[in-house]
């Protein structure tokens, strides 16, 4: 909660991202609040008031991952709508002749989209975005267990994250009332 509430203020990508895995953590520990607060929430060292201010706030996600029918797999609606806010500011960004370097890094990204599009569940339709998100989610995870990323993927990344970086930057902006499209 308290870091989901930091990063949705610094770079809504990594907010995104981090909210993904907060709904991985909930299905790990299979949707049993007691079971995060004695076994997950002590990592961050909280007073009893903060702990129970994040138990509440991770009760509420499993309350609405159990009412959004996503509790094996899928993201929850609040996700989604970020999601549905970046590609309605994508869509603006391509379209304005103001943000050229924002539309070189997507051009750049967009050989690597078509190719994660290209290998995604086809019966699944996500969005050229969500591709992009599940690339560097993906990536995430085989970082953090270790394992090996080969020089195309990360080649990919590269230029992925790089794209969706701006494209967070920009959200920022906007959000800010700074942003002339």
């Amino acid at each position: 909660m308290y870091i989901a509430e930091q990063l949705k203020k610094q770079s809504i990508s990594e907010y995104l991202l981090y909210m993904w895995q907060v709904e991985d953590i909930i299905r790990a520990f299979g949707l049993d609040a007691d079971k995060i607060e004695t076994d997950y929430i002590p990592k961050f060292q909280l007073d009893a008031e903060r702990t129970q201010e994040l138990k509440g706030w991770y009760e509420s996600l499993i309350q609405m991952m159990r009412e959004e029918n996503v509790t094996e797999h899928g993201h929850l609606q609040i996700n989604k709508n970020i999601l549905i806010l970046l590609t309605d500011l994508h869509a603006q960004l391509l379209k304005s002749s103001k943000h050229p370097f924002y539309s070189a890094a997507y051009y750049k990204a967009l050989p690597f989209i078509v190719e994660l599009r290209a290998k995604g569940d086809a019966q699944t339709e996500k969005g050229e975005l969500e591709n992009c998100f599940d690339a560097l989610y993906g990536t995430m995870l085989l970082r953090m267990q270790k394992k090996e990323i080969s020089p195309e993927t990360a080649n990919a990344i590269t230029h992925i994250a790089h794209f969706i970086g701006m494209l967070s930057d920009y959200y920022k902006k906007d959000k800010e009332g700074d942003l002339e499209i």
